[in-house]
């Protein structure tokens, strides 16, 4: 058997074990129920995630726990990453019995937890190490946790390093407004041929975050001046050509790796998780761009660099059907070996500790000249999205009012006006 052929069948055994999943997970809902156990006596072990086969962390976290723990067969329930949320909230309320849940942000976690979806995890987050890791203070909910988390990201700025080459840009001390410079100057061709200076992902992270982030702003306030000046930039490159018009992104489900690594765009803001996919498919001959990381720009030159970001979890579902081997996973995911397991493919963990650092940077394909170091020591990480009972709701209406900006149906200032009234009146 060649490693492609090797490569593959894990694949589809990975699916079958999805669908296997699935109707193990649907065929009973009593919280009394025993624990599956597969033909070969190993107990089942199951796990939402998403996008399995070109999230590269998911296959080194299961295929470690099983090499610890032998006698447990993890089966990942793959749901797209566009659908993730939205599908889990409806698992969730249909009483699903998948054991352990991802938690792709604070905002869907603290709307898990404060509706008793999730099991408490406060015994194994006591045995764990606080001083080496940045990001557990987001999942303490009234001195109890509900997750734990195993990957801690934050935002950079991806770039192809042919592209700009010649540009002569100081991409360790980039501002806004030269990077804006810099994404119509990189912008070259038209129509179908297009190469545009920078990508934006339909995601309001890329300014709202930023935006808070940078300059202090609250995104459960109800106050939103402090986001004009970024979305001002942002439609500006769009009216410029100089970016991908976000309606043309969004209906067409355009996907940021293929923008950044097919050489569509020239720069790409994204987390830093991203890195890993680009080791691994440089690696395996699909794709080739040059690619280097920079600081995230900033409002103003010579500052502190601050960005944002969020930590990744685990949780375990409140009607688990085999929760304790749930619970093993969890914690050991958040732990020092879930950790090695995925520094050594690129991604960043939420445990580190000098090991653990010397693993990450020593990825082969890994870039490491002088800006992606400074890239990867940020003054300050703010986090995405505040944790607060009213996150979730406001999340909805700050999306909402996002979209009808970016597709001018509403101004920047009516826009924010809106977002203000909605999150002061329909939000308690």
């Amino acid at each position: 058997m060649n490693r492609h052929t090797g490569r593959m069948n894990r694949h589809i055994g990975r699916a079958v074990a999805a669908a296997t999943a699935l109707v193990l997970v649907t065929a009973g809902c009593g919280g009394g129920d025993e624990p599956a156990v597969g033909d070969d006596g190993r107990e089942i072990l199951t796990i939402a995630l998403w996008n399995y086969d070109s999230t590269p962390e998911f296959a080194a976290l299961i295929d470690g726990f099983e090499a610890a723990h032998p006698d447990i067969d993890v089966q990942p329930v793959d749901i797209l990453a566009d659908d993730y949320a939205e599908k889990v909230t409806t698992m969730l309320a249909g009483g699903d019995q998948t054991d352990v849940l991802t938690m792709k942000n604070v905002t869907d976690y603290s709307r898990y937890a404060l509706r008793g979806q999730l099991a408490s995890v406060a015994d194994e987050a006591a045995a764990l190490d606080e001083s080496k890791y940045l990001s557990l203070e987001p999942f303490n909910l009234d001195g109890d946790y509900f997750a734990l988390p195993y990957r801690q990201d934050f935002w950079v700025l991806y770039y192809n390093k042919a592209m700009l080459a010649d540009t002569g840009a100081d991409l360790t001390n980039l501002t806004w407004a030269e990077y804006a410079d810099l994404a119509k100057q990189l912008t070259s061709g038209s129509g179908q041929d297009t190469v545009y200076g920078t990508y934006h992902h339909t995601w309001r992270s890329i300014i709202h975050s930023t935006a808070a982030a940078q300059s202090g702003g609250d995104l459960i306030g109800g106050e939103y001046g402090f986001l004009k000046d970024r979305y001002e930039m942002v439609l500006d490159l769009q009216d410029a050509g100089a970016t991908l018009p976000w309606a043309t992104a969004s209906t067409q489900k355009v996907q940021y790796h293929t923008m950044f690594s097919t050489e569509q765009a020239a720069m790409l803001p994204m987390g830093t998780w991203y890195a890993a996919r680009l080791i691994e498919e440089k690696k395996a001959g699909s794709i080739d761009v040059d690619w280097g990381i920079a600081p995230l720009p900033q409002v103003t030159e010579g500052g502190p660099v601050t960005t944002f970001g969020s930590p990744t979890a685990f949780a375990v579902n409140n009607k688990a059907r085999n929760s304790e081997a749930a619970r093993t996973f969890v914690a050991w995911a958040a732990g020092p070996e879930g950790a090695a397991a995925i520094a050594s493919i690129g991604v960043y963990p939420a445990y580190s500790d000098e090991t653990i650092t010397e693993t990450y940077f020593g990825v082969d394909g890994m870039t490491n000249d002088e800006v992606a170091q400074a890239a990867f020591q940020p003054d300050e990480v703010v986090l995405e999205m505040p944790v607060s009972e009213k996150s979730s709701d406001v999340d909805v209406i700050l999306t909402e009012e996002h979209e009808l900006i970016m597709i001018g149906e509403r101004s920047v200032d009516d826009g924010l006006a809106e977002m203000g009234e909605r999150v002061t009146s329909e939000v308690d």
